[in-house]
C-alpha cells in the first residue's frame, strides 16, 4: 500500500449497538474497494475485522481492530470497535484515533438503539462529529424513514439523510442520492444506473434536501443571506458547507442500506471521500513536554513526532502489535523513538498498515495515519512515543473506572501464580480491567466494567495460556468491634525445666473511635515494667487481626493496660506477647461484640424514566438515598446519591444494566463501617462456621 499525504486520509471510527453490523459494514467496504476478493461474514467467522478465536467463537467483536483500503486515492482507515457495553474502555480509545464517529443501527429499530445513544453521547462528549448509517433496509418490519425521524426527535434537525433507499417490498432496488437530487439503480458494486425517482419518494426527498441546505447555509452568513433571500447555492459553496457542516457537528449525515448484501455502500464511500473530516480538520491533542509544559499538539507533517499507542495486540508468534497513530511528524521505518513516561527507548523493526491480522510494509506514515508496529519492550497502550530530541507525552484517555469485581481461583489446584501471571499478559491488551490479591480475604480479584468482560477475559487465558480460571463471588471485608467495656486479665505461665515463661497483663477493653488500635497504659508502681509495654501492644495487635465472631479484623478498639504483674527471671517479651492475646480472647466475648458491614457510596446516573425503579431498587438493598438531581453534564439524565451495603452492591453492575436498558452507569466508593442488622450477622458468623468446617 502507497503513502498517503495527510489531506487524503479518513479515519473512521465505527460504534454503535452490538449486532448492529459495524463488522459487515467494513467487510462490504473492503471488498468494494477490491481489499478482499469476497465478503466474509461474522456468523461463519471469516471476517476481517473479527479474527481473535474468541470473537469467532462468540460470533461478535470483544476487540478494538483497524482495516485500511483505499478508495478514489484516498486512504480510509476504519477502525471497528465491540459494541458491548463491557468493552467501554476499547470504545474510548478508538475514539481518540478517529477522525469521525459512525454509528451504526438498524432500520429496525422502533428508538435509538442504547448502544447508539451511549456513542453518540460519548462522541458529544469529546466534540466529535458523527454520521449515521441505517443498515438492514430490506428486512422485514424495517423502515428507513421511520429510523431517521427517531433520530431527528432524539437529536433534532441536524439529522438529516444523504442517501434514500429506493424499495421495492423488502428489497432495496436503488437509492436516492439526496445531494444530487437523484435516483440510481443498484447494480455491481452499485454501479451508478440513473433512474426516474419513484413518485412516493419525492416528496420525502425535496424536504431533506431543504433540510440539507438549511444545515448549510448556517455555516456561513453569506450563504445564510442567500437562503433567506431563496437563491440556489453554487456547487463549490455546497461542497465547501457541506464539509464544514460534518466537521462542526452542525449535521449528522444519514445513510441507508444493506451491508450485508453490499447495497448503497459505494455512495456511502463516496461521500466519505468527498466530505467527511480529514486529520487537519480534528482540534489539536493536549500534550506535555519533558518539563511537564501543557501544549496543544495539531495534526501536522511538519511538527514534532508525537505517535499515541491506542492498542496492543498480544499474538503468539510475532509478539506485541502496537496500533498506532501518527498525530504529528513524519515516522519512518529507521527512525528510533522514545518513551517519555517511562524513559524507555524503542528500536522500530518495521513499520506496517493493517488489515484486520495481516500486515502490509510501508516506508513511512505521516501525521493523521494509523498504523502498526510491532515488537516494542517499553511501551503500552494509551503511551505515546516521540524523538528523543524532542520528547512528549499525549494526554492519556481517561479509562472507566471498573464497576464489578468477582474472585477468580485456578481451576487447577496450586496454578494460581499461572492466572496471576496469565492475566497481567492480558492486560497488556486490555488496560481496563485490574487483577490483584487480597490480603484480608484471601481471594484473587479481577475487577472490570461486567460479566461480559470477565468472562472473555477467562476465555483468552484458556485459549493463549492454557490456564483455566472460574469467577466466584468477592467475600466481602467485613469488621467485627465492641459495644461495651471490661476489664479481664491474660496470665501465661510456662515452665519446663530451667528458666520459663511469666507474664501477668490486666486490661480495660472499650469502644474507640478510631479504626486502628488504640493502645495506652496506666499501670502504677512498676506492676508491669515499661519495657514490656511495647510486647503488650504488639500482642494485643497480631490478635485484633481475628475477631471473636467471625474472625474478621477488629477495629474501633481501645485497650488500657492497667496492671499486671512479673517475674525477675522467667518474664521476657514474648511472654507478654502471650499474656495479651489469652486478655483479648477472655475480654472480647463479653464486651458485647458485633459485626461491621462496609457502606459504600453510590453515585448512579440514570435516564429520567427510571428515577423511580430504581430508588426502589436501593431501598430494597437497605440503601439510603441522600440526594438526587439533574446530570449537569447529560440531559435528560439524573443523579442518584445514596449509600448502601456493599455485600448489596456485589452485582449491582450487571443489575443496573438489567434495569436501565444498559443505560445506566454508576461509581462506587467506600463509605465507612456500621453495625449490621442482626440477620444479616448471623448469616456472616454462619459462613464463617462453615468455611472453618470445610
Amino acid at each position: 500500500m502507497k503513502v498517503y499525504s495527510t489531506d487524503k486520509i479518513r479515519n473512521i471510527t465505527l460504534l454503535g449497538h452490538s449486532g448492529a453490523g459495524k463488522t459487515s459494514l467494513v467487510e462490504a467496504m473492503l471488498y468494494n474497494s477490491k481489499a478482499i476478493d469476497r465478503m466474509g461474514r461474522v456468523g461463519d467467522g471469516n471476517t476481517v475485522s473479527d479474527f481473535t478465536e474468541e470473537e469467532i467463537s462468540r460470533g461478535s467483536s470483544i476487540n478494538t481492530s483497524y482495516a485500511a483500503c483505499e478508495w478514489k486515492n484516498c486512504k480510509f482507515n476504519l477502525i471497528d470497535t465491540p459494541g458491548d457495553f463491557d468493552f467501554s474502555g476499547e470504545q474510548r480509545l478508538a475514539m481518540r484515533v478517529g477522525d469521525i464517529s459512525l454509528i451504526v443501527c438498524t432500520a429496525r429499530d422502533g428508538s435509538v438503539a442504547v448502544g447508539a445513544e451511549k456513542a453518540i453521547r460519548m462522541s458529544e462528549k469529546q466534540g466529535m462529529p458523527l454520521a449515521l448509517y441505517i443498515n438492514r433496509v430490506d428486512e422485514p418490519n424495517a423502515s428507513f424513514e421511520r429510523t431517521v425521524k427517531v433520530y431527528q426527535e432524539a437529536y433534532g434537525t441536524k439529522v438529516v439523510p444523504l442517501s434514500i433507499p429506493i424499495m421495492e417490498g423488502e428489497t432495496m432496488i436503488g437509492y436516492i442520492d439526496v445531494l444530487a437530487q437523484k435516483a440510481y439503480k443498484i447494480g455491481e458494486r452499485d454501479a451508478k444506473s440513473e433512474i426516474t425517482l419513484p413518485q412516493d419518494l419525492e416528496e420525502p426527498s425535496a424536504r431533506y434536501y431543504n433540510e440539507l441546505m438549511e444545515r448549510i447555509a448556517e455555516t456561513d452568513e453569506e450563504l445564510m443571506m442567500k437562503f433567506f433571500d431563496e437563491e440556489e447555492f453554487t456547487a463549490g459553496e455546497i461542497e465547501k458547507g457541506l464539509e464544514e457542516a460534518i466537521v462542526t457537528g452542525s449535521l449528522i449525515p444519514v445513510f441507508g442500506g444493506s451491508v450485508v448484501s453490499n447495497l448503497g455502500v459505494t455512495f456511502f464511500m463516496d461521500t466519505i471521500e468527498r466530505f467527511f473530516p480529514k486529520p487537519t480538520n480534528t482540534p489539536p491533542l493536549k500534550a506535555y513536554k519533558a518539563d511537564g509544559t501543557e501544549f496543544d499538539l495539531a495534526c501536522d507533517e511538519t511538527g514534532p513526532l508525537g505517535i499515541f499507542v491506542f492498542k496492543t495486540i498480544v499474538d503468539p508468534f510475532v509478539g506485541r502489535i502496537s496500533l498506532i497513530k501518527v498525530q504529528s511528524g513524519v515516522f519512518t521505518d529507521d527512525h528510533n523513538v522514545y518513551n517519555l513516561e517511562n524513559g524507555g527507548e524503542e528500536r522500530i523493526h518495521s513499520l506496517n498498515v493493517m488489515r484486520g491480522k495481516k500486515q502490509f510494509e510501508v516506508d513511512k506514515l505521516v501525521a493523521g495515519d494509523i498504523g502498526a508496529i510491532t515488537k516494542l519492550s517499553h511501551t503500552l497502550t494509551n503511551q505515546t512515543l516521540s524523538s528523543k530530541e524532542e520528547p512528549l507525552r499525549i494526554k492519556k484517555v481517561e479509562m472507566p473506572a471498573p464497576c464489578l469485581t468477582m474472585a477468580i481461583t485456578s481451576e487447577k489446584s496450586g496454578e494460581e501464580d499461572k492466572v496471576m501471571q496469565g492475566m497481567n499478559r492480558l492486560s497488556d491488551e486490555d488496560i481496563s480491567f485490574e487483577i490483584y490479591n487480597n490480603a484480608e480475604t484471601g481471594q484473587m480479584l479481577i475487577a472490570g466494567q461486567g460479566e461480559i468482560q470477565l468472562l472473555t477475559l477467562c476465555t483468552k487465558l484458556k485459549n493463549k495460556f492454557g490456564t483455566g480460571a472460574v469467577l466466584s463471588e468477592m467475600r466481602v471485608p467485613y469488621r467485627e468491634t465492641i459495644r461495651k467495656k471490661v476489664r479481664v486479665q491474660g496470665r501465661h505461665k510456662k515452665q519446663s525445666g530451667g528458666s520459663g515463661q511469666y507474664g501477668d497483663v490486666w486490661i480495660r477493653f472499650e469502644p474507640g473511635m478510631e479504626d486502628d488500635l488504640v493502645f495506652e497504659t496506666e499501670v502504677v508502681g512498676g506492676a508491669v515494667p515499661r519495657n514490656y509495654f511495647p510486647a503488650v501492644e504488639k500482642g494485643l495487635r497480631e490478635a485484633i487481626k481475628e475477631g471473636p465472631l467471625a474472625g474478621y479484623p477488629v477495629v474501633r478498639l481501645k485497650a488500657i493496660l492497667d496492671d499486671g504483674s512479673y517475674h525477675d527471671v522467667d518474664s521476657n517479651e514474648i511472654s507478654f506477647v502471650q499474656a495479651a492475646r489469652l486478655a483479648y480472647r477472655a475480654g472480647m466475648p463479653q464486651a458485647d461484640p458485633v459485626i461491621l458491614e462496609p457502606i459504600s457510596a453510590l453515585q448512579v446516573h440514570i435516564p429520567d424514566d427510571y428515577l423511580g425503579d430504581i430508588m426502589g431498587d436501593i431501598s430494597k438493598r437497605r440503601g439510603r438515598i441522600l440526594g438526587m438531581g439533574a446530570d449537569p453534564e447529560e440531559s435528560g439524565y439524573q443523579i442518584v446519591q445514596a449509600e448502601a451495603p456493599a455485600s448489596e452492591l456485589t452485582k449491582y453492575a450487571t443489575d443496573l444494566r438489567s434495569m436501565t436498558q444498559g443505560r445506566g452507569y454508576f461509581t462506587l466508593e467506600f463509605a465507612r463501617y456500621e453495625t449490621a442488622p442482626g440477620d444479616v450477622s448471623q448469616k456472616v458468623i454462619a459462613a464463617s462456621q462453615a468455611n472453618a468446617d470445610a
